[in-house]
């Protein structure tokens, strides 16, 4: 039997032979890609008003959090920034 290269029935014959993946896109490497895209993020960011805040917080807090964010339908980030929005408001009015 023949080896024909446009055969797709007999499929192991062709088992030795490296299919060609996804097409490279970019030019870049991805390390570069991922680099590129958070400078970019940072600059969407700056440009809307934002500032970054890291804190660090015990699991238990976290995990109250996510299920908090999630029940109201909104993000993680946006339900701490409501709650600081809220606590310091109240700050104010009682000072």
């Amino acid at each position: 039997m023949a080896k024909e290269s446009t055969d797709n029935v007999t499929i192991d014959l062709f088992q030795s032979q490296r299919r060609p993946g996804r097409p490279k896109t970019n030019p870049l490497s991805r390390a570069e890609q991922m680099k590129l895209n958070k400078r970019r993020q940072h600059r969407r960011d700056r440009a809307r008003g934002l500032k970054r805040i890291e804190l660090k917080v015990e699991e238990s807090v976290y995990v109250a959090l996510n299920q908090s964010a999630e029940a109201q339908g909104m993000s993680r980030s946006q339900l701490i920034e409501r709650i600081l929005t809220e606590a310091m408001a109240l700050t104010d009015q009682d000072v």
